[in-house]
């Protein structure tokens, strides 16, 4: 069962070349864990943006139904 997410997140890199600032909607094959969620879409994000985790900073996540 895929989840829709609105994200809106900043990337803190200086290997994200031109953007850095991010949002819209994000599909997921399965929802997020209540706990740890959003460190959970942090690593899917920083993995589609080819960065470290540590590097994408969510400022607002809200499921989508």
């Amino acid at each position: 069962m895929s989840a829709r997410y609105y994200t809106h997140f900043v990337t803190e890199s200086n290997e994200a070349r031109h953007a850095h600032e991010w949002s819209g909607v994000v599909e997921l094959t399965h929802p997020l864990a209540q706990i740890r969620g959003s460190s959970e879409l942090r690593r899917l994000l920083a993995r589609n943006f080819e960065l470290d985790a540590e590097d994408i900073r969510i400022l607002q996540l809200a499921r989508v139904h």
